[in-house]
């Protein structure tokens, strides 16, 4: 029933910046965590930034300092902004949600909903 779209991403030169969004079909103002989530040909899928219900964020070491995640229940929205960005994070990227505090084992960070991607390329 709930459903999440993510948009914003395209190709960009090293050193430029994008934002991304991820807009979710209903209220998710009872969602415990929201994060994003990359996967790049030939890589393991790596946990970028989660926001939780409480605005507590935590950001892999690879883009610390680089992005920033954010939320807006009002808007049922979750927003990526990529800034320095480098050729290394050219990945696709997910969108995610855990509501309440179920994990849904046996998915990637325990995240119950997820949405089709958005493509991010940077060159060098």
């Amino acid at each position: 029933q709930v459903q999440l779209v993510e948009s914003g991403g395209g190709s960009v030169q090293a050193g430029g910046a994008l934002r991304l969004s991820c807009v979710a079909s209903g209220n998710m103002y009872s969602s415990y965590r929201m994060g994003w989530v990359r996967q790049a040909p030939g890589k393991e899928r790596e946990g970028v930034g989660r926001i939780d219900s409480d605005g507590r964020t935590i950001y892999a070491d690879s883009v610390k300092g680089r992005f920033t995640v954010s939320r807006d229940n009002a808007k049922n929205a979750l927003y990526l902004q990529m800034n320095s960005l480098e050729p290394e994070d050219t990945a696709m990227y997910y969108c995610a949600a855990l509501l309440g505090r179920t994990y849904c084992t046996g998915n990637y960070g325990g995240y119950c909903y997820w949405g089709p991607g958005t493509q991010v390329t940077v060159s060098s």
